[in-house]
């Protein structure tokens, strides 16, 4: 048994923060391995055009998140700022520390789908970091050292040559689990 499942994602997909809501309500948390990637990164390696920038698709995607969302019960609103830059949060996730990270991936998660704040201006960034107690100065310069950024490179490039084309995936015994609406089946995987 593979005690835990990777999860490859973005605070830029709306997928990504229901399936993160849904471990939540499962309770199995401690069971997820979250692995950041740069969405917008691996679309391009993968020729991937995004719903984004597809009107009928944006349009779908909307409803099916406004869908899922009430379905099982999780707060959920349409950010008005869809699509925004999410590299510094994401390089952001990988120098803040291993106790520090839950907390980060809820609020960051939480300001953009729930409470439809536009988490790429610094006041908003500055309020998540208070929040989670890590220093504003520390998380900027982090963000900006060279280790960091080559390794969400790194990172994005390694789901990319797994297979993974977009947000969430979950990878449970060398299998790929494809959007939220996989989570159980990688959960049923882990068991295996």
């Amino acid at each position: 048994m593979n005690k835990y499942i990777d999860f490859y994602f973005d605070f830029i997909s709306p997928y990504s923060y229901l399936a993160h809501k849904k471990i939540i309500n499962l309770n199995l948390r401690n069971i997820f391995n979250y692995k950041a990637i740069l969405l917008g990164g691996l679309h391009n390696l993968a020729e991937v055009t995004p719903p984004a920038f597809n009107e009928r698709k944006m349009k779908n995607m909307k409803d099916d998140c406004i869908l899922i969302s009430k379905k099982n019960k999780i707060l959920f609103k349409w950010n008005e700022k869809f699509p925004i830059n999410s590299l510094y949060l994401m390089r952001g996730f990988l120098i803040i520390d291993d106790n520090k990270k839950s907390k980060f991936i809820d609020l960051c998660f939480d300001a953009y789908w729930k409470d439809n704040l536009d988490i790429s201006i610094e006041k908003n960034i500055q309020k998540i970091l208070s929040d989670c107690k890590i220093n504003f100065a520390f998380f900027e310069k982090g963000i900006k050292e060279q280790k960091i950024k080559d390794e969400l490179k790194d990172l994005t490039n390694e789901a990319f040559k797994l297979g993974i084309f977009g947000a969430p995936t979950f990878l449970v015994n060398n299998k790929l689990f494809w959007g939220q609406d996989r989570l159980e089946y990688a959960i049923d995987e882990s068991k295996n």
